[in-house]
This record gives structure tokens, C-alpha cells and sequence, in this order.
């Protein structure tokens, strides 16, 4: 039902977290799966998980932030599968509850690098061979931060909101193309993701006034299950949505 069996799938943070739980139920489905990952280890640990339960993956390491290794992402999943039918731009990293004023230049170059660029140079990469194919899907992973400006530091809401507007752009750039662009906004959700936090800063003291109305914390694999279903032919007319998943919490 969800027409994900057989189609070319790149994953990007695949190895731990809410990446991780995405390329297990993409294999599931039946999907052949690159694991892109900064860390060679875990990388290799999901592909052995895939492998074993009778599925198809292969690794890909290295730090999203070069170019060169963008392009390594692209090309191993159209050499080893024949092509690309999803990407999931879903690695980032965070910032460090941040206030405008005392962010530096390398918090925010290096977030800005991971958490945006990274997915927009995926994106202008994968995007030549699902026009080829006149079909495709693209699944960003946004934040509670992309929708509010309580939920993270500056450079890390600037980001996700970049998120939000490239997903929407790509979605109304390409959309009679046969390339749909959606994403999921997470709310709390348990990842090995802990923020490196002054509590005494600025940033993190205002935060923590807007932080008990998170609620519930979420599992891994109910963002992965959203993800899935966006890249799915069950989405098929699902084009544009920011999709929260977050228990209510942008709704408070």
C-alpha cells in the first residue's frame, strides 16, 4: 500500500535517533536504503540491522557539511540502486540555547551549514534524477523551532525555519514535475541529541519559561512513522505540510 517497495531511499543522520528508526521502517517497506551518517560505526550498525531482518542498505559516512561528500550521498544511491526516488534530509545537530546577541560566528556558521545547506545542496543534487524519473519525494525534518521562536537558541530556529521555507519552495517549484516536498516538525522526542547548554546564559533562561509545555516526550519511531508516510503513496496529494509531531504542543 504505501509503494515504497523496490524505490532507491537516502536517509541522512541514519544512524542513531529519529534517522536510524526511519531507515529500519523504509527497509520494512521494502525500500533499498543509503544510511548517511557522520558516524562510521553507527552507520554500519543499522545496515547490519537492515540486512539482517532480509533487507537492502549500504553506508555512507562522512560530514554533510563538505560538498563532496553531499555529492558521495547522491551518487551511491543512484550507482548502487539505479537511482533516487526519496531523500530524507533528517541529520542536524543543535545549538546551544543561544540569544542573538551572544551567538558567534562558528555556532553559527556550523549549525547554518549542517542543518540548512547541507539539505538544500542534497536536495539541488537529488532533484536532476527524480525529474528525470518524473517522480520523487522529499521528506525534511524541521522542528518545534521551525514554527515558534521559544523552542531552541537563534541559530538553530533560524534553521529549521530555513527548513520550512525551502520544503515549501521545492513543493510549489516542482510540484506539476511529479515532486512532492513535505516535512515533519518533532516536538521532545528521545534521540542521543543533548545540547552542550550554559543554564546560566541568557538564551537558555528565557527558554526554560516556554519548556513545560512540550509534554509528552516521543519515541524515535513515531517521527520515523510520519516520515514514512509522507514519502508514501498514501501522501500522494500531500504536497507543502509542515506536519507537527508533537503531541498538541503547537497547538498550545
Amino acid at each position: 500500500m504505501t509503494g515504497l517497495a523496490g524505490n532507491s531511499v537516502v536517509v541522512t543522520g541514519a544512524g542513531s535517533g529519529i534517522g536510524r528508526a526511519t531507515a529500519l521502517r523504509f527497509a520494512g517497506e521494502g525500500a533499498r536504503v543509503v544510511v548517511a551518517d557522520l558516524n562510521a560505526e553507527g552507520a554500519a550498525a543499522v545496515v547490519s540491522e537492515i540486512e539482517a531482518a532480509g533487507g537492502t542498505a549500504v553506508a555512507v559516512t562522512g560530514d554533510l557539511s563538505e560538498p563532496a561528500v553531499v555529492d558521495k550521498v547522491v551518487a551511491t544511491a543512484v550507482d548502487t540502486f539505479g537511482g533516487l526516488d526519496v531523500l530524507v534530509n533528517n541529520a542536524g545537530i543543535m545549538d546551544r540555547m543561544t540569544a542573538p546577541a551572544d551567538v558567534s560566528d562558528a555556532e553559527w556558521e556550523r549549525v547554518i551549514r549542517v542543518n540548512l545547506t547541507a539539505p538544500f545542496q542534497l536536495t539541488r543534487a537529488a532533484l536532476p534524477h527524480m525529474l528525470a524519473k518524473g517522480k520523487g519525494a522529499i521528506v525534511n525534518t524541521a522542528s518545534e523551532a521551525g514554527l515558534r521562536g521559544s523552542a531552541s537558541g537563534t541559530a538553530y530556529t533560524v534553521s529549521k525555519h530555513g527548513i520550512v521555507g525551502l520544503t515549501k519552495s521545492i513543493a510549489t517549484m516542482y510540484r506539476n514535475a511529479g515532486i512532492r516536498a513535505n516535512a515533519i516538525a518533532p516536538g521532545g522526542t528521545r534521540t542521543g541529541m543533548v545540547p552542550d547548554v550554559d543554564p546560566e546564559s541568557h538564551g537558555p533562561a528565557v527558554l526554560a519559561a516556554y519548556m513545560g509545555n512540550v509534554g509528552r516526550v516521543a519515541d524515535a519511531d513515531e517521527q520515523a512513522a510520519a516520515i514514512v508516510f509522507l514519502a508514501s503513496d498514501a501522501a500522494s496529494n500531500i504536497n507543502g505540510v509542515i506536519l507537527p509531531v508533537d503531541n498538541g504542543w503547537s497547538a498550545v
